[in-house]
């Protein structure tokens, strides 16, 4: 029989390679088939078998989970767009009674990385591996995936107390432009990925959104930075 699941954590050519090996130690298991990008995985076995006795196999590096099940991207998207709703209308809360374009872009970014921050904190034992996938720096250098949502929060709390502004403006334009640069390769690709944006906690494809989302950054930051009007 075939049984279907996603496996997280994997980073490079030999972690499926050492996923394979560890799999192929189970008895019940005849073949495996390892996808590296998705994490998908397929396997022909004699019995079913429990995701909890496979991650038992595995160890605590990777996360097994059901097959991704395909649905409409709104309604996949859904918890992304109602945080954006939040964020928004958060910070425009924030400057009443007398509205500041500036000062709402400030608070808009801070909220918006205070919250993603808090997402991936939920998730955060297998945030590093899942922003691998896509982001060049996390996937050179590992201790980056684990370092990144402090770097979220610091950013958060410098917009929103405007401590250190422009600072924070240029590590922003850093970390947002080498995390799109990293999406628009997967999505060039038509990998099928997680987008670590809100964590794992929250099972979100990536997509087109995930990149409008950072270009709004971005650009938010370009106009605080050079005083675009």
């Amino acid at each position: 029989m075939k049984q279907e699941f996603v496996i997280a954590g994997m980073t490079c050519g030999n972690c499926k390679k050492g996923v394979e090996k560890k799999l192929n130690s189970i008895p019940e298991i005849s073949g495996i088939q390892v996808d590296l990008q998705s994490g998908v995985t397929e396997i022909e076995t004699m019995q079913a078998l429990s995701f909890e006795a496979i991650a038992a196999v595995l160890g605590s590096k990777y996360t097994v989970t059901d097959r991704i099940v395909e649905i409409s991207k709104w309604k996949a998207l859904f918890p992304l767009a109602l945080i954006f709703l939040y964020v928004f209308l958060g910070a425009v809360f924030l400057q009443l009674p007398a509205f500041s374009r500036s000062g709402f872009m400030m608070d808009f970014m801070g909220l918006f990385f205070i919250v993603f921050s808090f997402f991936k904190f939920l998730g955060y034992r297998s945030f590093p591996s899942s922003f691998a996938t896509y982001d060049p720096i996390a996937k050179a250098i590992p201790v980056y995936g684990w370092v990144y949502p402090f770097i979220e929060t610091a950013l958060g709390l410098a917009f929103l107390f405007q401590f250190e502004v422009t600072l924070a403006l240029w590590v922003s334009l850093f970390v947002l432009s080498v995390t799109t640069f990293g999406v628009l390769q997967s999505l060039l690709n038509k990998n099928k990925i997680q987008c670590a944006c809100l964590g794992t906690v929250l099972n979100l494809p990536m997509t087109e959104a995930t990149l409008i989302e950072n270009i709004v950054m971005i650009l938010m930051a370009l106009s605080l930075l050079f005083g675009i009007t």
